[in-house]
């Protein structure tokens, strides 16, 4: 069996690292490049960077930030956030990341996902998908609908349905992160992500909602997912990456020991 990744995430807005509350009311928390070293230093095994506003904006992602975060450590990393084309990913894989995350311009233009694929490899691309619980019907069979732009936008697409589609159109991996649950720090959405997580071949991440060590816990189990992506828990000093793995370690999860 795989080990379990743990993996910081870094939200950025004009340079800085922020945190909000369901994509909301977002305040400054610190350095991204010092805060990504803190936690490559700390044993994290991934690290993956958001320019959350850059698609809104309708700008492209900061360049300089990920060419300075990837200088700094040397573990995989992941960058989303204003990518919409072939080119945009080239940019970012030769400022230093492994991977690139789309999110809202996949949903736009769906074969943005296997062009990436097509030139970098399914390995590099890791389809974003912001979820909204709206209870199951016709429409939303899986009770969850597909929002972008940074929660603004609602497309009326189900979850479940645009999930399997990125893994046939070549994603290699899902990053699932709940708008509900996001900063709420009550636990991943274990519903969806599990529902997921069940139905795709390829790795999925689950983000949004993690309070305490037993989250990761319960989504890594219960819920399925491979790998668990942390914030607030970690941004605001409450756990350190070897805490949270030590206390997966102790409940039998399967994680990498480099702590």
């Amino acid at each position: 069996m795989l080990s379990k990744r743990i993996i910081p995430c870094l939200d950025v807005r004009e340079g800085r690292t922020t945190k909000g509350i369901k994509f909301m009311n977002n305040v400054d928390i610190g350095d991204p490049v010092d805060m990504a070293r803190m936690y490559y230093e700390e044993g994290a095994d991934e690290i993956v960077f958001y320019d959350i506003t850059a698609s809104h904006e309708k700008r492209g992602i900061m360049i300089d930030v990920v060419r300075r975060v990837a200088e700094t450590i040397f573990i995989p990393f992941s960058v989303g956030g204003g990518i919409r084309t072939v080119s945009d990913m080239r940019d970012v894989l030769l400022a230093g990341a492994e991977k690139v995350s789309v999110n809202s311009a996949a949903v736009l233009n769906p074969d943005i996902i296997s062009e990436g694929a097509d030139a970098f490899g399914n390995q590099c691309i890791v389809l974003g998908m912001d979820v909204k619980n709206v209870s199951k019907s016709e429409k939303f069979p899986s009770g969850y609908e597909v929002v972008i732009n940074g929660g603004r936008k609602h497309m009326g697409m189900d979850a479940l349905e645009w999930a399997l589609r990125g893994e046939f159109l070549g994603a290699g991996e899902i990053c699932l992160n709940s708008i509900d649950a996001d900063g709420m720090k009550t636990g991943y959405d274990l519903e969806i992500t599990s529902l997921i997580s069940r139905s795709v071949r390829i790795p999925v991440i689950a983000s949004g909602g993690a309070g305490i060590p037993q989250h990761l816990a319960e989504v890594l189990t219960e819920g399925s997912a491979d790998a668990a992506l942390i914030a607030s828990m970690v941004h605001y000093g409450d756990y350190t990456v070897p805490q949270i793995k030590n206390y997966l370690d102790e409940k039998g999860v399967r994680v990498r020991r480099n702590w």
